[in-house]
């Protein structure tokens, strides 16, 4: 293999999550060509920085329109002609998609999608599902059907979701084209493990885009409990705004949420490590992911973890050994979990040891690139 076309949408998600296997096709030799439709020059130098080549493209990742997303194919076809890549392989919904289409069109013999969670389409909310997301989850399912029967490889980061998708919904599909990656992984020496300091007041930090499914009221709500009988114990909340999500936070929701004096709020940051490192307990009651990176950051530095009992989430967690997984949606239960480790605080470092354990097991990114670089021949 000489060459390959890495599909993904945002240049700061890719830079972040795949730099480590940009890296590693680099050192085999192989140019790496990434395709990204949301950017600033800042991210461009970033992917540059690791040797590989940028090529921009047009595409709407919550768009619902056809013709829109026909253009976007057309577009990623014609770099593909242009370039000759050995291998396309594409991530999240869209690009497994229109990249796939694009790629098949083009003649491309190998080709792989990796789903890395099934997003908001298949996700419970407490009140049901929106029609627009029923509507969202049929179309992306007929699409589906026409991608995976050519596809070499579908790779998925936990077992639930060929489970939900594939298997739950009959999708034709090759045969041992079915991976389990396990999550994308992470470079262990940029989180390392410390452990918190016992004299600080217990902290809680949730991390991540601020999307309704990735339990941020459920955090809010539990943080209201929880002040109410400790007062001192702090709230953190880091992360932006995804105006592109069907189920992202508005401004206007952000600022109540703001002047509600409950949680302290900060932006997106680089210092994800740093920020950990002064929190007690990492909270994520998301309604479902893929395999949390979040999460993986925070074990890897030594915290404990409190999250639902979804598909991705319990990939993470041992119950009771490094955190506790609780109901989705559950309110209480999570101040209660919550509450726990202010009255047993000498818990926090045990289960975060545990934590730090698990991490170095499953989600050293070297291990993480060498599995990813076998299902992927390389």
């Amino acid at each position: 293999m000489s060459s390959l076309f890495l599909i993904g949408t945002t240049a700061s998600n890719l830079y972040l999550f795949r730099k480590d296997f940009i890296l590693s096709c680099r050192q085999r030799g192989i140019i790496v060509y990434t395709l990204i439709s949301e950017y600033n020059d800042e991210w461009i130098e970033k992917i540059k920085s690791l040797d590989a080549q940028v090529l921009t493209y047009n595409l709407s990742r919550a768009g619902l329109n056809p013709l829109s997303d026909i253009k976007s194919m057309l577009e990623i076809k014609n770099y593909i002609k242009q370039y000759q890549p050995d291998l396309v392989f594409s991530f999240f919904t869209k690009p497994v998609i229109y990249g796939s289409l694009a790629a098949k069109l083009a003649g491309v013999s190998n080709i792989v999608g990796m789903i890395e969670g099934l997003g908001s389409p298949f996700t419970e909310h407490p009140n049901g599902q929106s029609f627009k997301m029923k509507l969202v989850q049929f179309f992306q399912v007929s699409l589906y059907r026409v991608v995976f029967p050519f596809l070499n490889k579908i790779i998925f980061l936990n077992n639930d979701d060929p489970k939900d998708l594939i298997i739950s919904k009959k999708i034709y599909h090759r045969k041992d084209s079915i991976h389990v990656l396990g999550g994308i992984g992470l470079k262990l020496e940029d989180y390392p493990y410390s452990l918190w300091d016992t004299t600080s007041n217990i902290s809680f930090v949730i991390i991540g885009r601020l999307l309704v499914e990735k339990g941020i009221y459920e955090y809010l709500a539990a943080a209201k409990i929880v002040k109410l009988k400790y007062p001192n114990t702090s709230f953190k909340v880091i992360g932006a705004l995804d105006t592109q999500n069907p189920s992202g936070l508005t401004q206007q929701e952000l600022n109540q949420v703001i002047q509600s004096g409950i949680i302290e709020y900060k932006d997106f940051t680089n210092q994800i490590a740093e920020e950990l490192k002064n929190t007690s307990v990492f909270v994520l009651p998301s309604y479902r992911e893929g395999v949390p990176r979040s999460t993986q950051e925070a074990m890897a530095i030594g915290r404990p973890v409190i999250t639902t009992d979804v598909p991705g989430c319990r990939d993470t967690v041992k119950d009771g050994i490094n955190g506790f997984l609780i109901p989705k949606w559950d309110v209480q239960t999570l101040a209660n979990k919550m509450i726990y480790f202010i009255e047993n605080p000498e818990q926090i470092n045990i289960m975060g040891q545990q934590s730090y354990l698990i991490a170095q097991k499953k989600f050293d990114v070297i291990k993480v690139n060498k599995k990813l670089l076998s299902i992927l021949n390389i």
